[in-house]
């Protein structure tokens, strides 16, 4: 495996913490800054809402080269964990959580294009599933360790971890990461000309809709393994690092396939099991080792899904690909804010009741990805 690869997904290792461990901490913070639970759940907003803004600083980056961009959100990604693990209060942690957002979508953006660039075209999909490994990685080993220091010391040690993680991954990259031909300068124009088309609109579609449908029951999948399938409360980090584990084994078995198969097709195949998955949830929950079994499949499909969207839509956006890879992540955080809202509502009815939301939502995901493949897969 080259090294440049594995630096790059070094910086989604600690983008992931970041982003994901703030779910598992937020009774710690909301403590210490004496604050609801409610009111530290803007924290996890506050990110997302950075993760949006952040694709456009894409549209002036394009002039220089992508490994200096790289370094440039990695400092962000610094600079805004640091802010968060000094904070003294909610303005200030909202802020950093903001700043921390940033670089997220623009990393995953840049980094694809980096990563097709380091192999030949028919290990394409495999090199940005090595890429997007270090999230899966991030929510196997870094988020259960975040919330244990956490627990052990203090909130603020996890964001001080990211920030030296941070320095660790700059070092890398710029050690490891060679100068790459820089991508066509279309002007500020050119970078949104792709948006015209349907195709990169149908993937985005399916990308907000399927993850939307994920999360609808992923947000809420502590207390529905505890009070429906039965598990103890002492068991959940087990079961997360088991969750994490599907994650890193649909992400990597997808890149492959995906280089095998097209990714179109792996994308179409994996959206429609998730539909049945959940599907499944709805029903065999209450047993635990189905829930522990669908948890696993459900998890791994949500990764494996992930490699063939950001390839694809690299491909579907001629001159704008830096904001095209953004733009997926930007839609994947919209599914996952709307998904998480939808499965909310449905707890009201019970907590097997945010599974069978999200099947809608899958589905969704899952025609517009049929109809992607079908008009526009041989195209790209």
């Amino acid at each position: 495996m080259k090294k440049s690869l594995i630096a790059l997904a070094f910086g989604t290792l600690g983008l992931g913490i970041a982003e994901f461990t703030m779910m598992g901490i937020l009774p710690y913070v909301a403590a210490d800054l004496d604050i609801s639970i409610p009111a530290a759940g803007h924290f996890i907003s506050a990110y997302a809402l950075g993760v949006c803004c952040g694709a456009p600083i894409l549209i002036w980056a394009r002039k220089y080269p992508l490994k200096h961009t790289l370094l440039f959100l990695m400092v962000l990604m610094l600079a805004g964990n640091l802010c968060a693990a000094s904070a003294k209060g909610y303005w200030m942690l909202l802020i950093g959580r903001f700043i921390s957002g940033l670089p997220h979508g623009a990393y995953f953006g840049v980094a694809s294009i980096v990563a097709g660039k380091l192999v030949d075209k028919e290990h394409n999909a495999e090199a940005v599933s090595i890429m997007i490994a270090g999230m899966t990685v991030a929510n196997l080993f870094g988020v259960p360790l975040g919330t244990s220091l956490s627990h052990m010391l203090s909130w603020r040690v996890t964001f001080l971890l990211v920030s030296c993680w941070s320095v660790v991954v700059l070092y890398y990259i710029w050690r490891w990461v060679p100068m790459v031909s820089n991508l066509q300068d279309t002007g500020f124009k050119g970078q949104f000309r792709f948006l015209k088309k349907p195709a990169p609109w149908l993937l985005l579609g399916a990308t907000a809709l399927g993850n939307g449908g994920v999360f609808c029951w992923y947000s809420y999948i502590n207390p529905l393994l505890i009070q429906v399938s039965g598990f103890s409360e002492g068991s959940i980090t087990a079961l997360m690092i088991l969750a994490g584990f599907g994650m890193v084994i649909g992400n990597l078995a997808s890149g492959k396939l995906s280089d095998r198969y097209t990714p179109g097709r792996v994308g179409t195949t994996v959206q429609a099991g998730i539909c049945i998955i959940l599907l499944l949830i709805f029903f065999l929950s209450p047993h635990p080792i189905c829930s522990a079994i669908l948890m696993t499949l459900c998890t791994a499909g949500l990764f494996a899904v992930s490699s063939p969207e950001q390839v694809l839509i690299i491909r579907v956006a001629p001159g704008g690909e830096l904001l095209g890879g953004a733009c997926v992540q930007m839609a994947f955080n919209l599914g996952n804010a709307v998904g998480a809202y939808a499965g909310g509502l449905a707890v009201a009815e019970g907590l097997r009741y945010p599974a069978i939301t999200g099947v809608p939502f899958a589905f969704a995901g899952f025609i517009l990805f049929y109809i992607f493949y079908k008009k526009y897969q041989s195209k790209y």
